[in-house]
């Protein structure tokens, strides 16, 4: 049942990319601003090239605000070996990810172009509306 279930029908399609050059302080205020945990990053063809997290922002924040030293740019604190899965992925392969590291939030691509993300706030929201779903049908059957 869960493997019919795919990626694209529980992804944020009005994705919110950050791209590489935007200074690191305003992508934090951005994040922070859409109660994210971190953002792709993509370049100017929407290729998927990196992912800015709340952990990669710690530093630079400290820095910037206690020590008040300059930030950068996005490039330089995202990270670039990013774990990505595809529209078409079963939810239980983005579930066996999330169980299996500590990402909270994946990027969903088609070949190398970025064309959303899913999260485990996400997902738990799709199996939620599944399990009212399945109660609501045996009750009325």
């Amino acid at each position: 049942m869960l493997h019919s279930l795919l990626v694209k029908d529980y992804m944020i399609g009005d994705h919110l990319a950050l791209h590489p050059e935007d200074e690191v302080l305003h992508a934090i205020h951005t994040l922070l601003e859409h109660g994210l945990s971190g953002a792709p990053v993509a370049n100017s063809n929407g290729h998927l090239i990196g992912f800015l997290s709340e952990k990669d922002c710690l530093k630079v924040a400290l820095n910037a605000s206690y020590f008040e030293q300059q930030a950068g740019l996005v490039r330089d604190y995202m990270s670039k070996n990013v774990v990505s899965v595809t529209g078409d992925s079963s939810l239980i392969d983005a579930i066996e990810l999330f169980l299996g590291q500590t990402y909270r939030c994946l990027p969903v691509v088609e070949g190398q172009r970025l064309i959303g993300q899913i999260s485990r706030r996400d997902i738990l929201r799709g199996l939620e509306k599944l399990r009212i779903s399945h109660k609501t049908t045996r009750i009325r059957g």
